[in-house]
């Protein structure tokens, strides 16, 4: 596939994804200094500061006594619930962090709803050339490392339901190919991971396994995604072991 994974749009305004990056940091990982934002947006402390306090001023952060920064009304409700994901993502944080000073690849954790998934956490990787965070976005589950790892899990009927023609009416060009899906889908279940390159952005591949609850039940992908010059097919299987080392910590730190 040659188009992009998702393209920015056209005209992007850096303030405004940087706004909404910050935001979506302090939802999902709680209190930050200025200091520590400006190092995770790559931006001087002068500008994360301006930012933050715009975030502030439309109620979408508050400044402690402390100096660090929370979300604001705006957020709270979704940022203080304690979801499933918001417990998962907080279990797994250590783990790609671990992910990432092995393999020195950036790590994700991504959940799927109906066929669509979203990356809940992500760790960059150190390299220049690196794949960057998509923290907070959503994709195509087919069109994902990770999604094909959660739709792999899913029996045959309700994987049909989930693809049925009739909710794809209105945009039939995003419905996958069902007898290629099931191929792939296949293939994953027998290997026990997924590798997907350039399925969804030419120029990066991603190995991925799955992760269980403490029922069996898959609940998340674990993936590390690299540019494709750094890929090679030789290390796959040290790839895919890794992760389902980190992945086996992850899952006994659920059961705990």
């Amino acid at each position: 596939m040659d188009q992009p994974f998702k393209a920015p749009p056209p005209y992007a305004v850096a303030s405004v994804d940087n706004a909404l990056r910050i935001a979506t940091m302090l939802q999902l990982e709680g209190p930050l200094t200025v200091t520590e934002v400006a190092r995770r947006i790559g931006v001087a402390n002068s500008t994360a500061h301006r930012l933050l306090a715009m975030l502030v001023y439309r109620d979408f952060a508050v400044r402690d006594s402390d100096r660090t920064y929370r979300v604001g009304p705006v957020l709270e409700l979704a940022a203080h619930s304690q979801s499933a994901a918001a417990r998962l993502r907080a279990a797994a944080l250590p783990h790609l962090h671990r992910l990432v000073e092995l393999l020195d690849e950036s790590a994700n954790l991504t959940v799927r709803t109906g066929d669509t998934v979203r990356f809940i956490a992500s760790v960059e990787s150190r390299q220049a050339l690196r794949v960057g965070s998509r923290e907070g976005m959503v994709f195509p589950a087919h069109r994902t490392t990770a999604g094909l790892l959660l739709l792999a899990e899913l029996p045959p009927d309700r994987l049909e339901a989930l693809y049925a023609a009739d909710r794809y009416t209105e945009r039939p060009g995003d419905r996958p190919d069902l007898d290629a899906l099931r191929a792939d889908l296949a293939r994953v279940r027998r290997n026990g991971f997924a590798l997907n390159q350039g399925r969804s952005e030419r120029g990066v591949v991603a190995v991925g396994v799955p992760v269980h609850d403490p029922q069996g039940e898959v609940v998340a992908g674990l993936s590390v995604s690299m540019p494709s010059a750094r890929y090679e097919k030789e290390r796959l299987p040290a790839l895919a072991g890794t992760l389902r080392t980190v992945a086996d910590a992850l899952e006994r730190d659920l059961r705990e």
